[in-house]
């Protein structure tokens, strides 16, 4: 068995049978999810190359999720704008602001889980509160997508159906792009504070 802290391997088989080494039992990709909402941590090995295979185990876990009746999560608008990023230069920012924004997201639904607890019993007007984490998931959401757009700004110095200009324009332009620079920074490091502070 592995100790606690240490995440449990799971191995696949060639014959795509999913080992878990910590209950030596056979497993499926349903109960590779479970243990997800459990909390509990694991890796994924090829069982013949001893490959970490742990991030295209799990995206196939959202695959078959996604296509079970009514479980929808990814809207395809989202689906769009996650394979066009695929090969652009924003690529290497997406997984990043992915991460922060799941996390933010995650400490807010822990909150409104504890004030739902804590208003069973209560009065009408006590459950009125509730709606307010809500409304910070929205405002959090509306923040980190603004910050998104900023970032997105700075890759692309010259909007659509500009004209590159002469070396005046051009170091004009990269002023511009530094103070963007300078504000996205500050941003990004606004909403780690943000992000803190709910912890």
């Amino acid at each position: 068995m592995a100790a606690k802290d240490t995440p449990v391997v799971i191995k696949k088989y060639a014959n795509r049978r999913l080992y878990n080494t910590g209950t030596s039992t056979y497993v499926t990709l349903e109960d590779l999810a479970e243990m997800v909402k459990k909390g509990e941590d694991f890796t994924v090995q090829d069982a013949k190359s001893g490959e970490d295979i742990t991030h295209p185990v799990l995206t196939q876990i959202i695959f078959e999720l996604e296509n079970k009746d009514g479980q929808n999560m990814l809207p395809i608008s989202f689906l769009r704008q996650l394979i066009s990023f695929y090969g652009d230069q924003m690529q290497m920012v997406v997984p990043s602001f992915l991460e922060q924004s799941m996390i933010a997201f995650a400490k807010e639904q822990e909150r409104f889980r504890d004030q739902m607890k804590s208003a069973m019993g209560k009065t009408p007007m006590d459950m009125v509160k509730i709606a307010t984490p809500i409304k910070a998931i929205e405002d959090q959401a509306r923040r980190n997508i603004e910050m998104f757009q900023n970032a997105m700004r700075l890759f692309t110095p010259f909007p659509p159906g500009s004209q590159h200009g002469g070396p005046a324009e051009a170091s004009s332009e990269g002023a511009e792009t530094s103070d963007d620079l300078s504000e996205l920074k500050e941003q990004i490091a606004a909403m780690q504070r943000k992000i803190d502070s709910m912890g």
